[in-house]
């Protein structure tokens, strides 16, 4: 008789370890149930992930699932796996039918990761137990600490339960204790227990492998021969002897009176089922544990290839009652040896829950891969291209990153992947897209279209301008919404432009703060209530506006009282430069009539792939601020970003994100936006080059240089969104990027410490105003025709030693002699932000790149006060700033107080100023007399002959 089939004749049960959807659907468990008697099947994330990643056998069914609806990577791996765990179960069912719920069961394990999780674990096995939706289904939790109470609780509530990574004896006592006290809370409750049956997974080879290890290592090191070989004596024993002594804890566990009066009721006794049977040892027979372990009410669950070795060659006994004394005797010589069971047991679990989770990795890996191939171009594409050195720096981190399950501990909140400071108190970008209230912003932008705007104008600074800047230059307006600008700055003949640029009647005004306390939208938003209410009445005014602020502002109590349109609260847990995807980007986007679900839905793929559930090698998110983090600590840290022409904002936006989350405690990366794409020999070492681009933007020229940078060696990363519409997607990559690399960098991403320095100067400056009614006189180092020249006495020394004189040619030529290798030049203008000043800025950053080769910014000030300020002056000493101020044409009045725009923007600059010099920063201000654009010619000229 087939020995596998005849093991039921001794009382034992042989399932399968073992599952593939080819293998069910082809009849081959069909096959074996009928000529070997098997019984059950159990399953785990290694079987899955050879069976998925190995293979294309899945692919199809990944790819119909998908065409139904996207969903995140476990969600993904889950409903195929349920499949093939319906399809098993329905093939076993008549077992189950035949042996009145005994047998017939297939095994599904809850997530490894949550083993050490009791409410997780409850949760998911319920989930999964309602998902499969068969009575023959056994639940896998294993015997952690965290894992028995989750045991009693779910055996209470009608479950079958599969105990696994079980290897001590004591541990079994406490399994089958909760397994009995579940039981118990379901007879007490009202419940069947003849419903239900457990198995408690007893591991058996991986002992001997433990055990042997350090038995040779003890026989290596003894003298004595006939220790030796009392030693040696041991080896592929132990592993046997424990399995036959917790079947002695079993037979006496479920027997007595109190067992009784439950199997009285139609209880089950929990079958030890012998796990990891499958030997590992090539020294000892391929079927010794199964034959070693022959006995009744138990069940041995093997691998394929024991099936088949057993099957051809295996012997029948009674083995399991056998020598229990010498069972005992081999126990008492390990622990005389100076070898502890229970530590080694202790160790396994670690080992296994650790085992079955890089087992998870790796299969999630494989499903986001697959997901990924699927989807195309749905999801924009990332390659990058590094240097040998930093590619295998990368792939180190990847791997740590897997190891210490950085990414889920991120998405858990867990501040120590940071710098244990409040991290976690700013991690609700993670999840703001999924908690769009769609509806809500339709209805809105319905009732916007109803109003027949012209024009609409967000009144905001860095994270609440530059995402809707964003968004305002990408898409093209849509009709029956009104055009969508912005404005972020206190620059007098900004403002008026601003105001002549729009119909003041016919305009909505939406004014962005997330602390409500900002000086800049306050300021926009007293000078256009004023300028609405004499344009249609002031009892009008304020439903032309809309706040966006957090709960409980300053802005929220104005916007009460002047009665505006509407009020939209931000998420307090989400700091203003990751809030693009929440309301301070997303009621810009309604009123201008983006398609805010069509958004959002193509953000969502961006934020699956980057979600807790898929390993960093995979995840785009995390493996773009990995690169960009270790460039960072290598010294390549000036992460130049090239935007194509349909998304030419992006930069900005993102510039603001990687350098006020980086900038700080003396490290940083410095973000270089704007600065065209120059020769090979225009750089130096210290580039991290990103190419953003729509499909179809191809430019051959741009191309070739790009090429010649990666052929150079320096690192570029090119990323292909597929349209416009998927910008969203990029903003949540570039988050989730910016905050990796500031783990990387070992600083806290979400705070500006600062920012809040050039603050105060600004306020003692504008409070000194409001009481004298001028701002404190200052003494420039120098006044020429053209310009007064200003800075502290430290860098006026420097400058002056290193040939500066009268001229202003002679300052720049000596400022800019002090920029060295892997520095860079940031020119600041506090001037008015406009088509003629950005090319004025552009010529001479490129002159400085091109002359000195080094990196270069080109800011208008105060919007950069709360984009690159915050790097400027808490990053890396390396940035040169030549600050670029003028005189004021024509001022213009803030409503209700005595300093004006011109006022404000002075003291900002001042403030700026001053708190770099403070920092001990290069730093040289040059204020131009009269005509701007004659004295930004001059400065231009000055700048290339000091270059010369």
């Amino acid at each position: 008789m087939n020995p596998v089939k005849a093991l039921e004749n001794h009382g034992q049960a042989v399932w399968l370890d073992f599952l593939a959807r080819g293998f069910v659907a082809k009849g081959d468990l069909k096959k074996l149930i009928d000529t070997d008697g098997v019984k059950g099947v159990t399953s785990n994330p290694s079987i899955f992930e050879k069976a998925i990643g190995s293979s294309d056998e899945y692919d199809g069914a990944i790819g119909s699932a998908l065409k139904k609806a996207d969903r995140p990577i476990a969600d993904l791996f889950e409903h195929l796996a349920v499949e093939d765990i319906q399809h098993a179960a329905d093939v076993l069912r008549p077992v189950y039918d035949e042996f009145k719920g005994n047998d017939g069961f297939v095994s599904l394990e809850v997530s490894p990761y949550l083993a050490m999780d009791t409410r997780g674990t409850v949760a998911e096995a319920e989930r999964l137990w309602k998902d499969v939706h068969r009575k023959n289904l056994m639940v896998k939790v294993p015997a952690t600490p965290e894992g028995l109470p989750a045991i009693e609780e779910l055996t209470g509530k009608g479950l079958n339960i599969n105990i696994t990574l079980l290897f001590s004896q004591k541990v079994y006592i406490d399994v089958a204790k909760a397994y009995i006290a579940g039981l118990e809370r379901l007879v007490a409750d009202g419940g069947d227990p003849s419903h239900i049956a457990s198995v408690a997974s007893f591991f058996v080879s991986r002992i001997d492998t433990a055990v042997d290890k350090q038995l040779d290592e003890k026989i290596a090191r003894a003298n004595d021969p006939q220790e030796k070989e009392r030693l040696a004596a041991l080896k592929g024993k132990v592993a046997i002897a424990n399995a036959k002594l917790a079947y002695q804890e079993y037979k006496q566990l479920f027997s007595g009176a109190g067992w009784e009066k439950l199997a009285a009721k139609g209880a089950k006794p929990q079958r030890l089922l012998w796990a990891s049977t499958g030997t590992k040892n090539k020294d000892y027979s391929d079927v010794l544990y199964v034959e070693e372990l022959i006995g009744p009410n138990t069940v041995n669950t093997v691998p394929p290839a024991t099936l088949d070795a057993f099957r051809d060659h295996g012997k029948l006994r009674d083995s399991l009652e056998e020598n229990i004394d010498e069972a005992r005797h081999v126990l008492a010589e390990l622990e005389r040896s100076g070898i502890s069971l229970d530590a080694i047991t202790e160790e396994l679990v670690r080992d296994g829950v650790k085992l079955f989770a890089d087992a998870a990795d790796k299969l999630y890996g494989a499903v986001a891969y697959k997901r990924a191939t699927v989807l195309g171009s749905a999801i924009g594409s990332q390659k990058m291209a590094l240097s040998p050195g930093l590619e295998k720096a990368v792939e180190k981190r990847t791997e740590e990153w897997r190891a210490a399950a950085s990414v889920r501990r991120l998405w858990h909140k867990d501040k120590s992947v940071w710098t244990d400071d409040d991290e976690n108190r700013w991690l609700g970008w993670l999840d703001s897209p999924a908690k769009a209230d769609i509806a809500d912003y339709e209805d809105y932008a319905r009732r916007v279209k109803g109003q027949n705007f012209s024009d609409a104008v967000v009144l905001g600074m860095g994270g609440s301008s530059l995402g809707p800047e964003v968004l305002a230059g990408t898409f093209p307006k849509k009709a029956g919404f009104p055009r969508l600008h912005v404005l972020d700055s206190t620059d007098p003949a900004q403002v008026r432009a601003m105001e002549q640029k729009v119909d003041l009647a016919r305009t909505v005004f939406i004014v962005s703060s997330k602390s409500g306390g900002t000086t800049e939208p306050n300021v926009m938003k007293d000078y256009f209530f004023a300028q609405v209410s004499k344009a249609i009445g002031a009892e009008k005014a304020g439903h032309r506006f809309i706040a966006i602020t957090d709960p409980g502002s300053s802005l929220e109590k104005v916007a009460k009282k002047q009665g505006f349109a509407r009020i939209f609260h931000g998420e307090p847990t989400i700091g203003g430069r990751y809030s693009v995807l929440s309301p301070f980007g997303l009621v810009p986007a309604a009123t201008a009539g983006i398609d805010v679900k069509s958004l959002i839905q193509h953000t969502l793929a961006m934020v699956r792939s980057c979600g807790a559930d898929v390993p960093p090698h995979e995840n785009p998110g995390v493996r773009l601020g990995l690169a960009m983090g270790l460039a960072g600590v290598e010294g390549r840290d000036k992460v130049t970003i090239f935007s194509s022409s349909k998304i030419a904002d992006f930069g900005a936006w993102a510039e603001q994100l990687i350098a006020e989350s980086t900038g700080k405690d003396g490290k940083g990366l410095i973000p270089i936006e704007g600065e065209t794409l120059g020769e090979v020999s225009a750089y130096g070492n210290d580039r991290f080059f990103i190419d953003l681009r729509t499909e179809g933007e191809d430019d051959a020229a741009h191309d070739a240089k790009l090429n010649a940078l990666e052929q150079a060696g320096h690192p570029v990363v090119r990323i292909v969104l597929k349209s416009v519409e998927h910008i969203g997607q990029e903003f949540y990559r570039f988050e989730m990027a910016t905050a990796v690399a500031g783990a990387i960098l070992g600083i806290n991403p979400f705070n500006q410490p600062d920012v809040e320095a050039a603050k105060v100067k600004t306020r003692e400056l504008t409070a000194a105003f409001e009481k004298t009614g001028s701002l404190p006189k200052e003494e420039p180092v120098v006044s020429t025709d053209e310009a007064d020249l200003y800075t502290d006495a430290a860098n006026a020394g420097e400058l002056r030693k290193a040939g500066a004189d009268g001229t202003l040619e002679s300052w720049l030529k000596a400022h800019f002699s002090r920029v060295h290798a892997d520095d860079y030049v940031a020119l600041l203008a506090y001037i008015e932000r406009n088509a003629k000043h950005i090319d004025a800025l552009q010529g001479a950053r490129v002159a400085v790149r091109d002359r000195r080769h080094v990196a270069t910014c080109a800011e208008f000030g105060p919007r950069f006060l709360h984009s690159t300020g915050q790097a400027y002056k808490g990053g890396p000493d390396s940035g040169v700033f030549l600050q670029i101020t003028a005189d004021e044409r024509e001022d213009l009045a803030v409503p209700g107080q005595k300093a004006s725009f011109g006022v404000i923007k002075a003291a900002q600059a001042r403030g700026d100023f001053d708190v770099l010099t403070e920092r001990g920063r290069r730093a040289l201000r040059v204020h131009l007399k009269g005509d701007l654009s004659s004295g930004l010619k001059t400065l231009d000229e000055a700048i290339r002959r000091a270059l010369n």
